[in-house]
């Protein structure tokens, strides 16, 4: 039977005056017919006759069967039951003291649980990976990161999303970091790790390298020196500590945090908790880039937040691919900068030229094959506006209205989750 290959396409006429496209990126098909466009599943899991008719029977019966898994839920009916068991971390506080726990680089990849026959992600969706990349693993449940190198996550994210078992695994590895299916402290499960590695020579796993911490000053230094290479920070764990479900202290990432100054343009109210107060601070670079802060304030400084118009000096870890600050988090208010008043602040804006846009948007992309486009959202109280096309263009827009802004918040919700479905990545 005929086929199409990655990236390519194919044109059949439908009952319309206008042809329909088939199409295969990364292993997923799809087709514009309303038959495809309107099922309620996952793009993955999707079929038609079109495709039927191009592919067969018995080869889209396999695609499709083979496909991304529903997670099974639990008798309260919660899919996130599914997730694996998973050790997450927590910040390092300048306070505690690391000598003599081990330190490793903290890598800038795909978290993925070995469960013994397949990978699963945090959230328990399986990664395709080919029969060659998994051969010579143990039966035992491994946790490690699918990693290609420093600064090549957005590849990383790509490759392992699709589902075609292609060729581009090859420059993966899956660093192994923990092994929860052994019993025993972290050092045990380390040496089990080691051991196995060593005699079975997987071709595509390798043990993460570990380093017993002699103090602060060995610390700065190994983290200064990662850092300098491109690397995302340092993880510290606790010697002899045993491998626990959720967040836990005995797991900490450490990273360096630089200092910024930028311009306040909007308060974003907030929700929950923090509803009828501060959500967030709407704020400008030097430069034009526009992002918002939403950490790092007392309840205090929510209920009376800096003034738009003033300057404020907040942290952040690093620079994202666009320039726009990773995790930031509130210091303060400058202090040799008073705090313009209202009428000051806009006037300042309107001498500025500056936009004040009502919601700090997401932005998520789609690069594969010939395809190279981003999908932006931003909600601001019941409407939510999306805007979407090709990489470099201004694109379209389309703003949609509810009835309330946690309905508003659920459909926003519900979209991410589509595009991330289609193979999006959140820039």
């Amino acid at each position: 039977m005929p086929d199409l290959q990655d990236g390519e396409s194919s044109f059949v006429q439908g009952s319309g005056s206008k042809p329909y496209e088939l199409k295969n990126v990364g292993g997923v098909y799809s087709c514009t017919c309303p038959a495809w466009r309107n099922q309620s599943i996952g793009i993955e899991r999707r079929t038609c006759k079109h495709l039927r008719k191009l592919r067969g029977d018995a080869a889209e019966e396999a695609r499709t069967g083979g496909a991304l898994p529903q997670k099974p839920k639990s008798k309260s009916g919660d899919e996130s039951a599914a997730a694996p068991p998973l050790l997450l971390a927590e910040t390092w506080t300048t306070d505690l003291d690391l000598t003599g726990w081990w330190m490793s680089e903290k890598l800038d990849g795909v978290r993925a649980y070995w469960d013994g026959k397949q990978f699963l992600s945090r959230l328990g969706n399986l990664y395709h990976a080919p029969d060659w990349f998994v051969a010579g693993l143990p039966a035992e449940a491994l946790d490690g990161e699918l990693w290609i190198g420093r600064k090549a996550f957005q590849r990383t994210v790509s490759t392992v999303r699709r589902q075609d078992k292609s060729d581009h695994w090859r420059e993966i590895a899956f660093v192994v970091f923990d092994a929860p299916g052994v019993d025993g402290d972290f050092e045990t499960r380390m040496a089990f790790v080691s051991d196995f590695v060593g005699r079975n020579r997987p071709a595509y796993a390798r043990a993460h390298e570990q380093e017993r911490c002699t103090g602060l000053d060995h610390l700065r230094q190994e983290l200064a020196r990662l850092e300098a290479l491109g690397a995302e920070g340092l993880m510290m764990r606790k010697p002899q500590s045993r491998y626990e479900v959720g967040r836990s202290a005995t797991l900490l990432k450490v990273k360096n945090f630089h200092d910024a100054e930028a311009r306040v343009l909007e308060h974003l109210e907030g929700s929950g908790r923090h509803k009828g107060r501060l959500g967030a601070l709407l704020v400008e670079l030097p430069d034009g880039t526009k992002f918002s802060v939403g950490t790092g304030f007392s309840d205090k400084e929510r209920e009376n937040p800096p003034a738009v118009g003033s300057l404020i000096t907040f942290r952040y870890q690093e620079l994202s691919e666009g320039g726009v600050p990773r995790f930031p988090s509130y210091v303060g208010v400058r202090a040799e900068a008073p705090k313009a008043t209202k009428a000051e602040a806009v006037e300042n804006l309107k001498q500025a030229g500056a936009e004040r846009p009502s919601a700090a948007s997401r932005r998520f992309e789609f690069v594969e094959g010939k395809s190279n486009k981003f999908w932006e959202i931003a909600v601001s109280g019941k409407e939510v506006t999306t805007r979407w096309g090709r990489i470099g263009s201004p694109g379209q827009s389309k703003t949609k209205t509810f009835s309330d802004d946690a309905a508003a918040a659920k459909f926003a919700e519900k979209l991410v989750v589509e595009k991330t479905n289609e193979g999006y990545a959140e820039a």
